[in-house]
């Protein structure tokens, strides 16, 4: 089950590299997380957070967890 203070910290993350280095997970393109999906997940707690991310984009959550955005 997923505590609630790790969705808060996976949805305000920065991206740590990239083109999309510094902008919240919650506000990654859609086709980004998808080519990570297709790809592979880094290891560890960012591969994590970005597989998170993936599901909550592709079943159309986000809107919903706006709030939780700091």
């Amino acid at each position: 089950m997923l505590d609630p203070q790790q969705l808060i910290d996976t949805i305000n993350q920065p991206m740590p590299f990239g083109k999309y280095k510094g902008m919240k997970l919650i506000h990654l393109p859609e086709p980004y997380l998808v080519w990570f999906h297709k790809q592979g997940f880094p290891d560890g707690k960012l591969g994590q957070q970005l597989a998170l991310m993936y599901e909550i984009k592709l079943n159309g959550l986000e809107k919903n967890l706006t709030d939780l955005v700091k």
